[in-house]
């Protein structure tokens, strides 16, 4: 297993190896991830900042994840560290003062800037090199050395705990608002996220609530021949539960984030349709290719094709975008059902 699954949790690993991409759908059942993948190409990939850019409050002083009291005097210069954190700063209307992003940050407004943080691993030196007046990390962000000596320059720089769950979406937003001194921006796009989310899952038909589809979360890196079965941990379970799916993986009493896939774990799992991320379909050569990892034919969603595909740099974000990431749940999963 790869030693970022092994050190952060394999969810982490996932946002990490994130790019982009994401599947439609084709008919009335589960959606066609041949027709999605198609579709996707043509679908840009934004954010969408707030309609007014707010003015910050500053100094603004805070509480950092990892015990620091740190107080941030000037937002003229932001690097996030990790690509949920960007679009964050990018949703609140703060993109114009970002002067860096992660490799996962692949959303067109932020594309073009350089990149300092890589898996997770952050370059020090690429860092203060742009003179940054406030750095944004996660608790998995690293090396600690690097953090240190950011830290150790004499610039302010705010830790966050990663989001893992839909409860945990308003929290980071407000938490990343309140660093910046922008909070009544935070608090209003807390509730447009918030009431998009809902307006999702109003979406869902009712067919699903009286059987709900089994889905089971896959992680595909095909050239490491890395292949795993999502479990309670693995940072799915929120999302589909919220589109009106069971976590087969979770289900089937997998307690750790991510385990090896065999045949008896998917027979175990039995699911109706299978999640992947876009990039890990593409590193096993589509769906054909995915029908070939051991056990994945004989499942009901192999039989029957049933695969479900989302964009790897949002999948697990929990954040600004996250009903866009349910809408695609909800489309793929149940087509024009009613």
């Amino acid at each position: 297993m790869p030693r970022s699954l092994r050190i952060a949790g394999a969810w982490a690993a996932v946002l990490a190896l994130g790019l982009t991409g994401c599947g439609t759908s084709d008919d009335g059942g589960t959606r066609s991830p041949e027709a999605g993948t198609k579709a996707a190409a043509h679908a840009p990939d934004r954010v969408e900042p707030l309609k007014t850019a707010p003015k910050p409050v500053l100094p603004a002083t805070v509480t950092s994840a990892d015990g620091h009291e740190v107080t941030v005097k000037d937002t003229g210069r932001i690097v996030p560290l990790t690509g949920s954190l960007n679009e964050i700063v990018f949703t609140l209307g703060l993109g114009e003062n970002v002067v860096a992003r992660d490799i996962t940050a692949t959303f067109e407004q932020a594309k073009k800037l350089p990149v300092v943080t890589r898996a997770h691993d952050v370059s020090a030196e690429s860092v203060l090199s742009l003179k940054p007046t406030v750095v944004l990390a996660d608790t998995t962000t690293g090396p600690g050395e690097a953090i240190d000596q950011i830290r150790d320059a004499g610039v302010p720089l705010v830790v966050f705990d990663p989001a893992k769950s839909l409860d945990d979406v308003s929290p980071r937003i407000e938490a990343v608002a309140k660093a910046l001194g922008v909070e009544k921006a935070g608090a209003e796009l807390t509730r447009r996220t918030q009431s998009r989310i809902d307006a999702v899952r109003d979406t869902i038909p009712a067919s699903a609530r009286k059987k709900k589809p089994r889905v089971a979360f896959l992680y595909l890196r095909g050239s490491a021949s890395v292949y795993l079965l999502g479990g309670r941990e693995s940072g799915a379970s929120s999302l589909l539960e919220a589109a009106g799916a069971v976590d087969a993986g979770k289900e089937s009493g997998l307690r750790k984030d991510f385990t090896a896939i065999t045949s008896e774990a998917l027979a175990e799992a039995a699911p109706d349709a299978i999640l992947v991320m876009t990039k890990g379909l593409e590193s096993v050569n589509g769906v054909d290719g995915l029908l070939k990892v051991p056990g994945v034919a004989e499942t009901p969603a192999g039989l029957d094709r049933r695969i479900v595909s989302v964009d790897d740099g949002v999948l697990l974000n929990y954040g600004p975008r996250t009903d866009q990431v349910l809408k695609s749940l909800v489309a793929q999963l149940y087509g024009d059902a009613k």
